[in-house]
Order: C-alpha cells, then sequence, then structure tokens
C-alpha cells in the first residue's frame, strides 16, 4: 500500500507562533467584531455575550433554509446513500478546515465560520446542474443569471432580513471556490452601498463573478478553504459512487491524491506562505498542484457521461416545466397555489420582524420562482414535479444502496 505524505509546519515557523502568542500578537489584519457593519446598526450590537460574528452564526443556523442543506446535492444527486456528501457536510468541513488555518493565523474565527456556514444557504437542488439550469430559466424569461453564490446573499439580506453584517455578506459573496487564485488579497469595501453595487452587478453580468474579491482577509481563507473541503472529498465520493475504483486513477501531485493528504498539506503551505502577511498564499508549485487536481476532477468525476446524460434528459426539463408551471402562478398572484401557499406564506412566517411586505413589494414573478425553486432539497424537488405533473415521463432514477 502507497504511503501517504503528511507534512507539519516548519520548525522555525512554529516557534514563531508560540513566541508571538507568549507575547500576546495580534493579527493587524484581523477583522474585529466592534467593525461589523449592519443595515440596522442600532440592532444586534457586539456584546459579551454574544459577539458580532457570533450573532451572524446563530442567525444562519436558525433560518429554516439551514435545516435544508441536510438534502441538497453537493456533487452526486441520484444516490440513495447517506455516505455520500451533502451540502450540510460540505459547509462543516469548510468551517472546520478554515478555522484551522485561521487560528494559526491568528484572525477572527466566528467571523470565518459566519461565513463558512452561510454560504451556499441559497444553493438550488441538484448542486451545480441544478444552478446551471435555474440560470436558464431565468436567463429566458428576465435577462438575468442565477448564481448560487449571490442568492445566498439573497437569502439572509432580502428573503428573510437577518440583518447579518457586511463582512459576513462580503464572504459569501465572495466564496465561489470554482476560481482558483495563487494569491487572495482583500479589496476594501467602504459601505452597504458599494456592497449592493457589486452584488447587483452580477445579476446582469455573466462574468462578475468570475472577479469578485472579498474584503476581509477572513472571507479570503473561506474562499481557499470552500475549494480545500471538495477536491479529495469528491473523490472519496466518487469511490462510494462506484464511479471510479480507486484514487490509482489520478496523478500523484505535490500535497498528495487523497482527501486528507490534500487538507493536511494545503493547509501547512497555505499557513507557511501567508502567516504575518496582508493576503492568503500558496507557493507556486501547490497552486500547479490545484488547478491539476481540479482538472482531474473535471475530466474523471463531474463530467461522466452517464451522470450527464441523466441531468440533461431528466432533471433539465424538470426545472424547465416546473419554472414555466410556477411563473404562471406567480403573474396571477393565484394565493391558493403551491407558491404562494408554500414559499410566500413560508417566508411571511419565517421573516425577520421587518421588511416582509418589501420583499413582496419588490421581488418580480420571475424572481419569486427561482427564490422558490432554489430554496428546494432534491426531494422536495421531486416530490413538488410529480405532484404538479403525475403524469410526466421524467423521472428521477436512483441507485440504491444494494445496486
Amino acid at each position: 500500500m502507497e504511503k501517504k505524505k503528511y507534512c507539519d509546519l516548519s520548525d522555525e515557523l512554529q516557534q514563531r507562533i508560540m513566541d508571538d502568542r507568549k507575547c500576546g500578537y495580534e493579527n493587524p489584519y484581523r477583522t474585529s467584531d466592534e467593525d461589523a457593519i449592519r443595515r440596522k446598526q442600532d440592532w444586534d450590537k457586539h456584546k459579551l455575550l454574544r459577539p458580532a460574528y457570533v450573532r451572524d452564526i446563530e442567525k444562519i443556523m436558525h433560518t429554516p433554509y439551514y435545516n435544508r442543506y441536510a438534502d441538497k446535492t453537493q456533487v452526486f444527486s441520484f444516490y440513495k446513500n447517506d455516505d455520500i456528501t451533502r451540502r450540510a457536510l460540505h459547509v462543516q468541513l469548510v468551517s472546520r478546515i478554515a478555522r484551522n488555518i485561521g487560528g494559526l493565523l491568528g484572525l477572527n474565527l466566528d467571523l470565518i465560520e459566519a461565513i463558512a456556514l452561510g454560504h451556499d444557504i441559497g444553493h438550488t437542488p441538484f448542486g451545480h446542474a441544478g444552478e446551471r439550469y435555474l440560470s436558464e430559466c431565468l436567463q429566458e424569461h428576465a435577462g438575468q443569471f442565477f448564481n448560487h453564490n449571490v442568492h445566498s446573499v439573497r437569502v439572509l439580506d432580502v428573503i428573510l432580513n437577518r440583518n447579518i453584517s457586511l463582512q459576513t455578506l462580503d464572504g459569501i459573496l465572495c466564496h465561489n471556490g470554482e476560481f482558483a487564485m495563487q494569491e487572495y488579497r482583500p479589496v476594501p469595501l467602504e459601505d452597504f452601498s458599494s456592497f449592493t453595487k457589486k452584488y447587483e452587478t452580477c445579476y446582469f453580468d455573466e462574468t462578475a463573478i468570475g472577479r469578485l474579491v472579498p474584503y476581509t482577509l477572513e472571507a479570503c481563507v473561506v474562499r481557499v478553504c470552500d475549494m480545500i473541503a471538495y477536491l479529495g472529498k469528491d473523490r472519496q465520493d466518487a469511490k462510494r459512487a462506484n464511479l471510479i475504483s480507486s484514487d490509482s486513477i489520478f496523478d500523484e501531485q505535490a500535497f498528495g491524491k487523497s482527501n486528507p493528504e490534500i487538507i493536511n498539506n494545503l493547509i501547512v503551505n497555505i499557513v507557511e506562505n501567508s502567516y504575518g502577511k496582508d493576503c492568503i498564499v500558496m507557493d507556486d508549485e501547490y497552486y500547479r498542484a490545484i488547478k491539476a487536481t481540479k482538472k482531474e476532477n473535471y475530466e474523471k468525476i463531474y463530467f461522466n457521461e452517464a451522470v450527464e446524460r441523466t441531468y440533461k434528459e431528466s432533471v433539465q426539463p424538470m426545472f424547465h416545466t416546473m419554472y414555466d408551471k410556477l411563473l404562471i402562478d406567480a403573474k396571477a398572484q393565484d394565493e391558493n397555489s403551491i407558491l404562494y401557499k408554500h414559499h410566500v406564506e413560508f417566508v411571511k412566517e419565517n421573516t425577520a420582524t421587518y421588511g416582509y411586505e418589501t420583499y413582496l413589494e419588490t421581488t418580480t414573478p420571475e424572481q419569486l420562482v427561482v427564490d422558490y425553486m432554489a430554496s428546494m432539497t432534491d426531494d422536495y424537488f421531486v416530490d413538488l414535479y410529480g405532484y404538479l405533473f403525475p403524469k410526466s415521463s421524467h423521472k428521477i432514477q436512483y441507485v440504491s444502496y444494494f445496486e
């Protein structure tokens, strides 16, 4: 059996960190709780009992949509297998890895956790395929683009009005782990007005999400950890789903090719190259390895022909058919429809103490349908489709535990 290789922090850096801690060193680039900015600044003030970003964590965890992480696809949709990762586990893994790095760098761990736990709360059912298909619907009917990171902000800031801090919302908006960078350097952001422009541009400019950069170092850590959390984990899941036989099909990279190697060694490399700096950095060799690993995952896992065919033949037409049906009800403002009873009323019951009327007044029928469909879990989507279209030929065939 091939021996796995695990790096450790250099003796020099370990001694430096321990000496800094003894001297009471504080990272000058750490985001302070006292600096948290909110739309309602006189609400949710930082206190010893509930620090600013602890409030954000708890607001996110107590939203009803947080529960739905448990049945939202991460990568593999068509399996009745609880050992395959769902988004509930993914966001926890991102949080854990990011806090490991953030703790060593002396950053604000509460802010890191808030961003990590909220970063996918606006994700669609059926993973990135569902995201693509919902974006197709929104483009067709409203000329806008749907991106899960943008919608995660909308869920917390617009739909549920949770008064989340600007620092947390910006980290969620800019988290997209699909865009690998060697250096993550924060870009200043003045206020909510600037943030709103940054956020709204993503609906009309397809390339805008590729230019998003966070404005806190904590958010930069979460962004790179979103990628670290899935690179090797998706390989584990692919093996459990019998799409690949073993890690042996992958090339050996600088940080290894198994999930534990990738996580451990990337944490070490990032801390070694980032400690005491105003940015998050990895070295040239590891950056090349990340790009090569992502490329292999796409070629050998994500673009699996059988899986892609199932998505295109079943899930894609189901998304479009459901969207069209719900849009009719939205335009008619039919209060007896599924859309109103199961989304509008749900939002009314679960929104904060202000903003529900504004949500309805400012939301177009097209966006109302998007809000509802994006909120669904995989099973919710399948059940609703069967309820709306009982005679449809489109069905989802799941692979059981015993196949």
